[in-house]
This record gives structure tokens, sequence and C-alpha cells, in this order.
């Protein structure tokens, strides 16, 4: 009996045993998507790097001055209101109460997404970063695990490397994919 492996990058995968067999081959399966996100706009991440709850972390500020986000390495990507603050998002569908950190209902005070899990809103504490610098439009920030980047088009956007789950959030709404900076933005 000859058995034959091959393996290509289209394609089932081929078996002959040359012997006869009643039933249909099976269909292949669906091919899963192998877009990987662009590095072509990477901003240096050492420009970011900064004390965040006493390790180091990365983070930034949008150009609106509106949002913070915060990079804690190999942990989870988070953003919310620019200088701390505890208030409530502002962002058009968002949830109005989340588990806050002692168990009780809590407004949500940032968007996240972890190592692994899906992304979700949450009430953290303020992180202590001051001053974070300027991420520009178009420009991606990967450091740790994760990457994130602001387009004026869609927004912010932040995705885990490891889980491939990430968000996209503007003031008009929020969705659980992670949008790419196009290859040719400015």
């Amino acid at each position: 009996m000859l058995v034959l492996f091959s393996a290509a990058c289209t394609g089932p995968t081929v078996i002959n045993t040359e012997e006869p067999t009643s039933q249909a081959p099976a269909p292949a399966a669906a091919q899963t998507s192998t877009t990987r996100p662009s590095n072509a706009h990477l901003a240096n991440a050492f420009a970011y790097a900064t004390p965040v709850d006493g390790a180091t972390g990365y983070a930034f500020t949008t150009p609106s001055g509106r949002w913070q986000c915060v990079i804690v390495p190999r942990t989870q990507a988070s953003c919310g209101k620019a200088g701390g603050s505890a208030s409530a998002l502002g962002i058009t569908d968002a949830p109005e109460e989340v588990p806050g950190p002692d168990g009780e209902t809590a407004t949500p005070t940032a968007i996240l997404v972890g190592r692994s899990g899906d992304p979700q809103f949450a009430a953290l504490p303020a992180y202590s970063v001051t001053d974070p610098p300027e991420l520009p439009f178009n420009r991606i920030l990967a450091a740790a695990g994760f990457r994130c980047n602001v387009q004026e088009a869609t927004g912010i956007s932040c995705l885990s490397e490891l889980s491939g789950k990430g968000f996209t959030f503007s003031a008009d709404g929020w969705t659980t994919a992670y949008t790419d900076v196009p290859a040719d933005a400015p």
C-alpha cells in the first residue's frame, strides 16, 4: 500500500491509499485569513516608553488630546479619556455600567483588550502616566505584544498580537475589530 502526503499553499491534503472508496471526499476546510497587521507606519516604541504603575509601559495621547492609551507589556492595551478622568467615556453605544474592581457596578472608564480574550469596557483606576507623547495620525505603536494606532477617519484601534483580537472606537461608536493603517496612508 502506498501512502502519499502532499502539502501545498492551496487545496486540501491528498492521501492516496489506492483503495476504492464509496464515499465522496470531504470538502476542504475554509481558509482562515492570513492577513497580518502592517508594519509600514511603525512609530519608534522607545519614544513612548514610560513608567506605568512601577514598570515600563508605553503610553500616548491622540492628536486631539482627548484620549490616552496605555500598553501594559504582555498584559493589556487600554484607552480612556486623557488626564486620568474617571468620568464616563462618552462613546456612543458603550455600556453604562460594567463590573468595577470591587465587584460593584461602575461607569466604564476605558476600553481594553487583554493578551487573550475579547475586547471589553472596564472601570480601570487612572494610570499614573504624566503627559505621554502624541501618537500622530496613521502611525502604529507596536510594543510588548500589542499594537495601537490613531486614524482620522476611524479613530483609535488596538490589537493583541497573541490573540488577534482588538477594538476600534471613536466618540461615534466602537467595534470589536482592529482597523489597520492602510499601507498607502500618508
